[in-house]
């Protein structure tokens, strides 16, 4: 249920909101799928993208003032992670050939099953199809997973990333915008 949400695009000054944001959503729900030591890791992995914020890809959803969660989407090949994560690569994507990059989707704890994940996920399948890409990928915690399957994206593959200290299960998901077919002919 998505009654009484307001979004907006956001900028450098939401920076700190969305840090704390963030930071409550590592530590509460994903807590429930990960261990300690894998939470210290996701801390390393994940967090805030600064350029998909100077790009205004990134949402901010609000409920009476409180940010509910935040999310975006982004035209750059870099597929997760955070200013800090190594291995980021700006460069941009093609529209039409690559797939949009679904990025950084948070929601606060006390607003969690509530539908902000879904709003901020329409949101940016509906920008990046405007933008002209056929396809979007992300890559899921497995606590974004269930979300990610109920709103029709299907793995692609399943891996580890260890750069953080301990290895954090992850999930390579796509989903098609458009109801035509992918490069070299090859349905979505």
């Amino acid at each position: 249920m998505t009654t009484g949400f307001t979004h907006r695009i956001a900028t450098e000054a939401d920076i700190p909101a969305l840090v704390v944001l963030m930071d409550r959503s590592i530590s509460g729900p994903l807590a429930d799928f990960l261990t300690p030591d894998q939470i210290a890791a996701s801390r390393r992995l994940m967090g805030l993208d600064s350029q998909i914020i100077a790009d205004r890809t990134y949402l901010i959803v609000e409920a009476d003032g409180a940010m509910a969660g935040c999310g975006g989407w982004s035209r750059r090949i870099t597929e997760y992670g955070g200013d800090h994560t190594p291995g980021r690569v700006p460069a941009p994507l093609t529209p039409g050939l690559d797939a949009a990059r679904i990025r950084a989707m948070y929601t606060a704890p006390e607003f969690v099953r509530r539908g902000v994940g879904r709003l901020i996920l329409g949101l940016c399948e509906t920008a990046a199809r405007a933008a002209g890409y056929g396809r979007a990928e992300l890559v899921a915690t497995l606590g974004g997973e269930p979300l990610y399957l109920a709103a029709g994206y299907r793995e692609i593959e399943r891996f580890e990333d260890d750069r953080g200290g301990a290895p954090v299960p992850l999930v390579r998901m796509g989903k098609r915008l458009d109801s035509g077919f992918g490069p070299a002919g090859e349905p979505g």
